[in-house]
């Protein structure tokens, strides 16, 4: 099973605004609560950039296999601040080809952005078009094995 959690947290490296460990199927996030929507979408935005250059995560895109080298659309991952996405429903995730946008709303503090995005990147995983490559073996969301968080 893929998972991908969100964490409010000040465990962090000093200096860092946010922190991504990858593992067999799991990848953490974790993000400074004291810091406002501006910043937190800035810092994830870099992070994600590093992460996705270097990571073996993949998109099926109507049968195309999209992955960071795709020369066309390589697979991205970017935040937003939205005035139009209300604080209460937080955060909106659109995808196409390669492209993941969320948008999050701008008023939104970390712990609301955390508690808002891992069920709706629960249920965006669910959707069947990511895999990743571990170690060599293809990990999807039927995959046994992966603990989930």
């Amino acid at each position: 099973m893929l998972r991908v959690v969100y964490e409010a947290t000040r465990d962090l490296a000093p200096g860092r605004a946010v922190e991504i460990r990858e593992s067999r199927g799991h990848i953490s996030i974790k993000i400074d609560p004291d810091i406002p929507a501006e910043q937190y979408t800035a810092a994830l935005n870099a992070a994600l950039k590093a992460f996705l250059a270097n990571c073996g995560w993949f998109q099926i895109w109507r049968g195309q296999i999209i992955s960071a080298d795709s020369p066309e659309s390589p697979l991205t991952v970017e935040y937003e601040p939205d005035d139009k996405i209300d604080r209460v429903r937080c955060v909106e995730v659109r995808e196409s080809c390669g492209l993941v946008k969320v948008h999050v709303s701008s008023s939104a503090t970390t712990d609301e952005f955390v508690r808002a995005l891992n069920p709706a990147t629960e249920r965006f995983l669910a959707g069947g078009q990511w895999f990743q490559l571990w170690h060599g073996e293809i990990i999807t969301m039927d995959s046994p094995g992966s603990a989930a968080a």
